[in-house]
């Protein structure tokens, strides 16, 4: 499969080190792109739910492929999130093209992208930590169960079913949530003058305009690599949201990138990286 060149992909809510995250299929997404600019906004690892017991060897390969992208050239914005939060001590840390930070602000065509994870909207996670990690654990759990239920489905030639997309739309709670999460991030976006503000957290992929009487901005959520395996791209002054389909990266499942670097090589071409 032939690379597309992207200049800016926006990737978020990865949770890698759970049971429910996509690996597979984000290596062979990221496999198939060639980004100017890949910004990680926040819980790219799960360390709220880390476990030495799992972590398998296509989670490792996902932080190989981004390693691999800022030896490469790539610019990588590793904003960190809430299950990630252990990260913020290193905030601003600048390694080459690998920077960590808590938010970060592009210039884009003469336009400003405002990019956050989000969670500093969150009252469960910042006054009930506790309360937020077991509802995370009971998460992986539920996408787990699920999974098993959807290989029954397709068994039986039916289509998939989402446990979680069905709570959070039936759950007035949950929609409330959410719809006060965008007003929140689109209200100060306004009001800070800028163009686009991106966020994850919510797991809700969405591209959405928004307007009061202070102005306008386009609000997007990059959604997760947990059930609806969603990116940002942006090309041409345009974004766009992808969904990955499987369909599409069969004939690549058993091949090899030969360019991969690995271990010594990686780390020595970011630190040397100008």
């Amino acid at each position: 499969m032939k690379k597309r060149k992207v200049e800016v992909v926006v990737i978020s809510d990865v949770h890698l080190g759970t049971y429910g995250s996509h690996a597979k299929e984000l290596y062979n997404y990221l496999s198939s792109i060639k980004p100017e600019i890949l910004v990680l906004n926040g819980d790219i690892i799960d360390i709220w739910q880390f476990r030495k017991s799992y972590f398998p060897k296509s989670h490792l390969k996902v932080i190989q492929k981004i390693i691999s992208f800022a030896s490469k050239g790539t610019k990588v914005y590793y904003i960190t999130g809430n299950h990630d939060e252990m990260l913020r001590k290193f905030t601003e840390m600048n390694m080459g093209n690998f920077i960590l930070a808590d938010k970060v602000v592009l210039e884009m065509d003469d336009k400003k992208a405002w990019i956050f994870h989000g969670d500093v909207f969150d009252a469960s996670v910042n006054h009930a930590k506790w309360i937020a990690k077991l509802g995370g654990l009971g998460y992986d759990y539920l996408i787990l169960i699920n999974r098993f239920f959807n290989w029954c489905l397709n068994k039986m030639g039916k289509e998939p079913y989402s446990f979680s997309k069905k709570i959070k739309a039936s759950v007035k709670k949950a929609v409330k949530h959410i719809s006060d999460f965008e007003e929140t991030a689109t209200e100060l976006a306004i009001e800070n003058k800028y163009d686009y503000v991106l966020c994850g957290h919510i797991h809700e992929p969405k591209i959405l305009k928004k307007s009061n009487n202070n102005g306008s901005t386009l609000y997007l959520n990059s959604g997760d690599w947990v059930e609806n395996l969603t990116s940002l791209e942006y090309n041409r002054k345009k974004w766009k949201l992808y969904r990955y389909e499987e369909s599409k990266y069969n004939e690549t499942k058993n091949l090899i990138e030969k360019e991969e670097l690995t271990g010594e090589q990686l780390i020595a071409s970011i630190i040397l990286s100008k």
